[in-house]
């Protein structure tokens, strides 16, 4: 459903996006993870259209996308997105009248759930709760493609809890594909389907959370040992400290032994791991 075909863009002499390739054609949760500055939120907004590309090709359900022709089908919310200073209920009303699609008892379901006051103007909400406006109507906009940019900035963690439950069950009960940039990692680990990992503007991974969790692990033992048992593997990282060596691998299991410990790394650790070493990379 969603195309991207050796899509580059450059705001004068920086490179956001470069020679960027991705399809996304199933329904589900899906992470996107970089540093500040790898291109996310110039993605996002690719695929929104909202900004032109410099080069390649934008698709959404099978047509161009550009800042003239933005597609139906998806809903783009930022985290520094506004709207007017309506209360809530209004603002609600006001979705409801612009989108045929949106679904109003879902909305107030969410509302409840965050015990957001219907009748507050929106300029009164606190930072949270503001961006928790934008993800509602979002979330309840009825389209078959929701992006959301930092979508938990400024909630506090039993907010956090009940907004990766009702993404969840969002998607549950009327699948969708959800695109999700945060830095808050291993949270989103929880309910993410698939994650998509970009670094420099460029595509650096785009894989099933369960490989994932299969394939990424650290290795910890006396340095000789370790070295022995991960050569020829793919390794991200190496912490050493004294004797011992620490390294972090993203390839097939190797066998347990009392020469060393094994452990699966949290999708922090291995994002770290990835884009942090040297080569930026594999």
């Amino acid at each position: 459903m969603i195309d991207l075909k050796n899509v580059s863009k450059i705001y004068s002499n920086t490179t956001a996006l470069s020679n960027f390739t991705i399809k996304i054609d199933k329904p589900g949760i899906y992470c996107l993870l970089g540093r500040n500055g790898a291109g996310k939120t110039t993605l996002l907004k690719t695929i929104a259209g909202h900004i032109e590309t410099t080069e390649g090709e934008v698709s959404v359900a099978g047509k161009p996308v550009k800042p003239l022709a933005m597609p139906d089908s998806v809903h783009f919310v930022e985290t520094a997105a506004s709207h007017f200073n309506l209360s809530l209920e209004q603002l609600l009303k006001a979705a409801a009248a612009i989108n045929p699609a949106f679904d109003s008892d879902f909305a107030l379901e969410i509302a409840k759930k965050f015990n957001l006051n219907l009748r507050k103007r929106y300029r009164k909400l606190s930072f949270g709760m503001k961006a928790m406006v934008n993800t509602l109507i979002a979330m309840s906009s009825g389209k078959d493609i929701l992006i959301l940019d930092e979508p938990v900035l400024g909630f506090d963690p039993v907010m956090r809890k009940t907004f990766y439950d009702l993404l969840h069950e969002s998607v549950a009960s009327k699948p969708k594909i959800v695109i999700v940039s945060t830095h808050i990692i291993d949270e989103i680990a929880k309910v993410a389907e698939q994650l998509i990992i970009i670094n420099h503007g460029k595509l650096l991974l785009y894989s099933d959370i369960n490989e994932i969790d299969e394939k990424a692990y650290s290795i910890t033992g006396p340095a000789e040992y370790v070295a022995a048992a991960t050569e020829g593997l793919n390794v991200l990282a190496d912490t050493k400290a004294g004797g011992f060596l620490s390294r972090y691998i993203y390839d097939k299991r190797i066998q347990e032994s009392d020469k060393y410990s094994i452990n699966t790394l949290s999708l922090q650790d291995f994002f770290i791991g990835l884009v942090g070493n040297e080569k930026g990379g594999f």
